[in-house]
């Protein structure tokens, strides 16, 4: 057992047998602790469970950890590549117990562990004590054998852990190898303990005090167990070989690299090999937690390691990119003890390349530029900052790449006059933004970006976590505290919560610590990248600078994700059913709901939408991963993906692909989008509830919903369909048939009523009302029918006034209708003979003046008008007879 993956696999075996449970790895970005920038040794995941704000359901626990070093305190970048033992990623291995077992127990384990599992000679082995640790000294002696030589005492820090100037520490006690007199160094303790001869491996950790304040400890009442291996420095140790980048691991990535470049490292070019080989680890793993190359915060930490590595392959001779080449080599290694590599291949892949080809295009084009500005000078010169400034401002060149590549010369830049080049930028860029017009309530949000930088996003990868209160705003004024009833906003270092954009709104939930409590009511992004979150306190004061455990509303943000996806599937397939000219118009995304805006020129029919419908569900039914790349906004499009409506795009875009069988290699639906979705494809349920409606010239919107809301819509249609079908005794199938025979039977009932009516209302008599006047009167030599009927819709008069023109032969026939709000119509009708003397519109104007209306139309044989007061029927009839008087 000496392969690196053997000996990773052989220590959690050995822990799983000894009752401690088997814990995976947390993710790089700490999600409990936001004073860290990367997860950097394996208690990180268990800091909770030590402080007790946490409690799981076992009290011992066993790791390999994945670590970054590479950015604030804990930076091991520069060095990497040219000691034997320097990384940016590594594993640490590591024991745990929570209030269980103790020193002894922990050096049994330890000691049975190294010396009979890993076959370690017990002769060349030592271990170092804190100072006053007689307990750890004794044990060590009983349980090793060791003579007091072996156990050295140190009473320095390094033997003395603590979480930070308060909280749970304790003594230490390292385990050394001695490799041997050919190495240089001395034991721990010594003047050159700083050789390589005697390597410490693994450092256990006695957790037993909590400080209250510094030079104030007191017993924890369950101390704990807290160790730590180097599984690199194992490795090395167990094969033989003094320097971590001759081990089984390192020696297969670096003849990847060898394979790629096409040739293998020599004394002068190793150090670049071994850089390659390292930062390719960090960086891939640093992508699949979800941390993307950006020009701050971690972003920018794994952006100079993905360079830094570019920089060597470029010194190789390496003229294309070659870090994505080198993927799959690092997941046959390492893809099996942690999955996450294999599940973001494709992210992977695509972030690396993109990176290599635009670092490329920058390091040509800044190198020219630098080399021209700096030929004149020579070795302990200094590099103008402006000059640097206007590289990096305008070129995209990092003040630390211009740094590194006048290194060799021997040349310095000018720090200062770089910084007051910067500062003005951004006096320039606070000027501009105070002309842009921004409202006032918006005011603050600029200065705050600029001073605390943009909020790291942890939400694709979690929605739970922790984060550092960075500003606080009430009443659109920053202040100290917000307490207990007050509503403002809270802006923090990072944040699960989603900002709303994209149509996606923003995320709810809660923040939380000991005494607190708080709401968050919605999540916005202002100045781009600043999360800033409406909050409500419900308990307690929150002040800057405190710690808060954020949580997302899960349910909320699952049916949000459920109808983000499905939105997607909705457009592809709209394009499908309707054609290519369909194009996203606009869109939100709710937990209850879905809209999308779509170029359409007519409505949706009906058989259309069940058309997208069935082909949408047809997608969610294949389960199929919902992938994400990063990729350059070019090639995203050359690849097929489609652009949403209004959003503003940067050379780098995030593309969303999702479902299968279509000619695009990427996936069935493919989209430049930033919002969160969901990881398969039946994750969404189902899709139903399809409406269509009109909203501008040109552009439709599609409503829809998923997941538990489709589950009850269609619960809902079916409860009532069911009762329908009870209520007509049909069975369910039955029910369309019935239905239409119901509606039929229902017309041909209403049609022999009108009739009725009609006759009625023409025979005089019950269809009359009491106050009409004769049926047919004769005014001058015209005949006259003037009638009020009632129970006649006013859309039947017509066909009433010709029945009237022919019982009176020769005349005029005038009849009014009164409707059951009160309005009334008038129909006028001329017989033909007449209607060189008399005009049906002019007779019908002056009936609906009196009605309290104005105009009429129709034909001079007859015409129809109408008026708001329809107890002036009979005014209306006398108009006419008026009119006809002269």
């Amino acid at each position: 057992m000496s392969g690196v993956n053997e000996i990773r696999k052989g220590f959690l075996d050995y822990f799983a047998k000894a009752e401690h449970r088997v814990v995976p790895s947390s993710a790089l970005v700490p999600r409990n602790d936001p004073t860290l920038m990367f997860t950097n040794a394996g208690m990180v995941q268990f800091k909770n469970v030590f402080t007790g704000v946490e409690k799981r359901d076992y009290v011992r626990a066993t790791t390999a950890q994945k670590c970054v070093r590479a950015g604030g305190k804990h930076n091991d970048l520069d060095n990497v590549g040219y000691t034997a033992r320097h990384h940016t990623f590594f594993e640490m291995l590591g024991n745990f117990s929570f209030g269980d077992y103790f020193k002894e127990r922990a050096i049994e384990l330890a000691w049975t562990l190294i010396t009979k599992e890993f076959g370690l000679p017990k002769d060349k082995l030592l271990v170092t004590v804190y100072a006053d640790d007689d307990e750890a000294h004794g044990l060590w002696k009983k349980i090793a054998g060791f003579s007091d030589d072996r156990i050295i005492r140190i009473g320095t820090s390094d033997n003395f852990w603590q979480m930070g100037d308060t909280g749970p520490c304790g003594p230490c006690s390292e385990i050394f190898i001695d490799q041997g007199p050919a190495l240089q160094g001395g034991p721990p303790g010594s003047p050159d303990e700083d050789g390589d001869r005697f390597l410490e491996f693994w450092n256990l950790v006695f957790m037993q005090y909590e400080q209250i304040e510094p030079g104030n400890r007191v017993p924890l009442p369950r101390p704990s167990i807290d160790t730590g291996m180097g599984l690199e420095r194992i490795a090395a140790i167990m094969q033989g070989v003094h320097s971590n980048y001759d081990t089984d691991l390192f020696r297969s990535l670096i003849e990847a690299v060898s394979h790629a470049i096409g040739r293998g490292p020599t004394d002068d070019n190793r150090a670049s090999y071994r850089v390659i080989a390292d930062h390719l680890r960090a960086s891939a793993f640093l992508v699949a937690d979800g941390v993307l190359p950006s020009n701050e915060g971690r972003g920018y930490v794994l952006r100079r390691i993905m360079r830094r590595a570019m920089r060597h392959a470029e010194l190789l001779g390496a003229r294309d990119p070659l870090m994505f080449k080198l993927v799959p080599a690092l997941a046959r290694e390492m893809g099996q003890a942690y999955p996450e590599l294999t599940r973001a291949d494709a992210l992977i892949t695509e972030t690396l390349k993109l990176e290599e080809t635009r670092f490329r295009n920058t390091l040509a084009k800044g190198l020219s530029i630098l080399d021209d500005a700096s030929k004149s000078l020579k070795k302990g010169d200094m590099f103008d900052g402006e000059t640097a400034f206007t590289l990096y401002d305008t070129y995209g060149f990092p003040l630390d790449l211009t740094q590194d590549a006048l290194k060799t010369r021997g040349i310095s830049v000018d720090i200062a006059s770089f910084s007051d080049a910067m500062e003005r930028q951004r006096a320039k860029a606070r000027e501009s933004w105070k002309g842009s017009g921004d409202a006032a309530s918006e005011a603050i949000w600029f200065p705050l970006r600029e001073r605390l930088g943009s909020t790291e996003f942890l939400g694709y990868e979690t929605e739970s976590a922790e984060g550092v209160v960075a500003a606080l705003i009430k009443d659109g004024k920053e202040v100290a505290a917000l307490k207990a009833g007050d509503t403002g906003q809270i802006v923090l270092n990072q944040t699960p919560f989603y900002g709303e954009s994209g149509g996606q709104v923003g995320d709810t939930g809660e923040m939380r610590a000991s005494g607190v409590k708080i709401a968050v009511t919605d999540t916005q992004k202002k100045q781009g990248d600043l999360f800033v979150h409406d909050v409500k306190v419900v308990e307690g004061t929150v002040k800057a600078g405190d710690p808060l455990l954020l949580e997302v509303d899960h349910s909320r943000r699952a049916a949000i994700r459920q109808n983000h996806s499905a939105t997607h599937l909705l457009h592809e397939a709209l394009r499908l059913v309707l054609g290519d000219h369909v194009a996203q118009k606009g869109s939100m995304v709710s937990a209850d709901r879905l809209r999308f805006d779509f170029s359409h020129p007519k409505p949706v029919t009906a058989h259309e939408l069940a058309q997208v419908e069935e082909i949408a569900n047809d997608i969610v039914l294949q389960n199929a991963p919902v992938t994400t790349r990063l990729m350059a906004l070019d090639d995203a499009r050359a690849s097929g993906a489609r652009a949403l409506f209004g959003e503003k795009y940067g050379d780098e875009v995030r593309v969303v692909a999702m479902g299968e069988g279509s000619g695009n290699t990427l996936g069935w639906s493919v989209e430049l989008c930033g919002g969160t979705h969901v990881k398969r494809t039946g994750d969404i349920g189902f899709i139903t509830g399809l409406t269509d409606s009109g909203v501008a010239a040109g552009v439709r919107r599609l409503e829809a919903m998923t997941g538990k809301a489709a589950r009850h819509f269609v619960n809902r249609e079916l409860n009532i369909a069911r009762h329908a079908a009870a209520e007509l005794k049909a069975p369910l199938e039955d029910m369309p048939a019935r239905i239409t025979a119901l509606l039929d039977e229902r017309k041909k009932l209403e049609r022999e009523l009108t009739d009725a009516k009609k006759k009625l209302a023409m025979g005089g008599g019950a269809g009359a009302s009491s106050g009409a006047p004769a049926d047919i009167r004769t005014v001058g030599d015209i005949k006259l029918m003037a009638r009020a009927v009632t129970g006649i819709d006013i859309k039947d008069l017509k066909s009433l006034a010709d029945e009237g023109k022919k019982q009176i032969g020769s005349g005029v026939v005038a009849l009014v209708a009164t409707s059951e709000d009160g309005k009334a119509g008038i129909v006028v009708g001329v017989t033909a003979d007449l209607t060189s003397r008399f005009n049906a519109v002019d007779l019908v104007r002056k009936a609906s003046e009196a009605l309290g209306g104005k105009g009429g139309g129709g034909r001079p044989d007859m015409a129809q008008a109408g008026g708001p007061d329809g107890a002036k029927a009979e005014a209306a009839l006398k108009a006419v007879e008026a009119a006809l008087a002269g």
